[in-house]
């Protein structure tokens, strides 16, 4: 079973808004075992608008529009769907009393004939109920299949689509079901994980795919099993989880729906009731900021200096010139330096110190631009490694932040 989604709305296709919608969207059909054949978004234009319900219909069995539907002249949905279906659009008393509550209740400025409009529906379409709102959703059944035409306001859209649209569709829909399952690696490339799993790959039964999702520092291995037998389809995502785990064992980190990385982290510094401290230049306190997100970060993490400068090094982290001056400050024997001496500093059991060239220019040092040394003090020795990230500067720093948790877990997990 398919389903489409169109976007209506100038302001998506001109960027000045995310289209969030449909994401969203995408993912409550996919709980429900709707697969998503495609997303389009269209300008506030009748031509447009009804081709792009044409070819949507001619391919899937659901499609849900949003936006388009307020009470200003430019949104043009409700007429647009009334010629798409040969229809007419006729009042709804119980959507008229309920925009008239709103107002009563929530705004100031009088009720206009135009926000009295947002009551007329297709006369053909079953009117769903928009709680939060003015603009009412609606259900419009044609030929065995459904156009349901949303509200653009995220909070509104959210509400329609999990307390009527789902399951509308789930009651007049059959369908097969969807799994999932996401195995989360750090610190080895997409080609050289796919050299491993060729032999899964390759034994992969036909309800079952595998899909590479790299980001920065991190590969996500997605299992996604499509059938009638939703105990089957479990049985054999297990299966092909575990071959998996097998190979890649070094490497695995957790599960999506699983907890992250620094979570990890967190669980196993309150676990062993230990502490840890950071020493940023150029990931500029990010480590920090990731770490201080998790309530309760006060009882393991004890602060962090952010030594942007090379001075700040010297002065505040008694990081010796004469060491900076011989090996330059992008260099392993200053990020040892660092994370020694604020691991001195703070008291703390573990450091993580970054220093590194993350671009556009040099600044202070000769390296290249995306070289990286990440340090990390145990109370057992120092490991510092070094990285070259590339030269995007967001991207450098990105993926240092992730490589900083990776090589921390590891080292925590050795006591």
């Amino acid at each position: 079973m398919f389903a489409e989604i169109i976007t209506i709305g100038d302001e998506i296709l001109i960027g000045q808004i995310i289209d969030t919608n449909s994401a969203f969207i995408a993912q409550e059909l996919n709980k429900i075992g709707v697969s998503v054949y495609q997303i389009s978004s269209v300008q506030d234009n009748r031509e447009h608008i009804l081709e792009a319900l044409r070819e949507a219909e001619s391919r899937s069995d659901v499609i849900i529009v949003t936006g388009g539907l307020g009470p200003t002249k430019d949104d043009i949905t409700k007429h647009t769907l009334c010629e798409y279906f040969g229809d007419t659009l006729i009042e709804d008393k119980g959507v008229l009393s309920h925009v008239e509550q709103i107002f009563k209740k929530y705004i100031t400025t009088p009720i206009s004939d135009l926000n009295r409009k947002q009551a007329w529906v297709l006369s053909t379409a079953e009117v769903l109920h928009n709680e939060y709102g003015t603009a009412p959703g609606m259900w419009i059944p044609k030929n065995g299949k459904v156009i349901v035409s949303l509200p653009g306001v995220p909070f509104e859209m959210k509400n329609l689509i999990t307390s009527s649209v789902i399951p509308k569709i789930i009651a007049e829909f059959k369908r097969p079901f969807i799994i999932h399952k996401t195995i989360i690696t750090y610190g080895i490339g997409e080609s050289p994980i796919a050299e491993i799993l060729e032999p899964v790959e390759e034994g992969l039964p036909d309800e079952v795919g595998l899909a590479y999702l790299p980001s920065l520092g991190s590969v996500r291995l997605r299992l996604t099993g499509k059938g009638p037998d939703k105990e089957r389809l479990h049985q054999l995502i297990e299966i092909e989880a575990d071959k998996i785990k097998i190979l890649l064992k070094d490497y695995i980190f957790g599960e999506d729906g699983g907890e992250p990385l620094e979570v990890i982290i967190a669980n196993l510094l309150t676990r062993l009731k230990m502490t840890l401290g950071t020493a940023e230049s150029f990931t500029g306190g990010r480590i920090a900021e990731k770490i201080t997100s998790i309530p309760g970060a006060s009882a393991y993490f004890k602060g962090s200096v952010v030594c942007y400068a090379t001075q700040t090094k010297i002065e505040v982290l008694k990081v010796p010139q004469g060491l900076v001056e011989q090996y330059s400050v992008v260099s392993p024997q200053v990020a040892e330096a660092m994370a020694v001496n604020l691991r001195a500093l703070l008291k703390t059991d573990f450091a993580i110190a970054t220093t590194g060239n993350a671009g556009p220019t040099k600044g202070d040092s000769d390296a290249e631009v995306g070289t990286v040394y990440i340090a990390i003090a145990t109370p057992k020795h120092v490991l510092v490694e070094k990285f070259l990230m590339g030269s995007q500067r967001d991207r450098v720093v990105q993926k240092s932040v992730n490589k900083a948790f990776e090589l921390l877990q590891k080292e925590i997990s050795k006591l």
